[in-house]
């Protein structure tokens, strides 16, 4: 996933109310860390294939994941972020709600105030 829109979706499920991370490993592309309640950590996005999936970790070590979702190579930023929300992560294979859960209040964006002198004016 591009640095650029996964900073977006990101941001737009902080403001859900979804503790979610940009997540940056040096070995992949960008994608979305969801921080789970239960000591877990859905890890979206970040092996560069076209379609939406995750692994779920816990200490490191793959306790789940999401299949990959069907259609998801063509969807919106919306639809992504939909897609993230509606995940119910119950199972060690994760399934999508019919509707997202209610939003939470919202989390405040990463970065701060010092967030696009940090990252260089990549930001978009």
């Amino acid at each position: 996933m591009d640095e650029n829109r996964a900073r977006r979706v990101v941001d737009a499920l902080r403001e859900r109310g979804i503790p979610a991370h940009l997540a940056r490993p040096a070995y992949a592309q960008s994608g979305i860390q969801v921080i789970l309640s239960d000591g877990r950590e859905a890890i979206w996005d970040t092996d560069g294939t076209a379609g939406l999936e995750a692994q779920v970790m816990r200490d490191g070590v793959l306790v789940g994941f999401v299949p990959m979702i069907e259609n998801s190579e063509d969807f919106d930023e919306q639809q992504v972020i939909d897609a993230i929300a509606r995940t119910d992560y119950d199972q060690p294979i994760a399934t999508q709600r019919r509707t997202a859960p209610p939003s939470a209040p919202a989390l405040p964006h990463e970065g701060g105030f010092f967030r696009r002198f940090r990252e260089g004016f990549r930001e978009r």
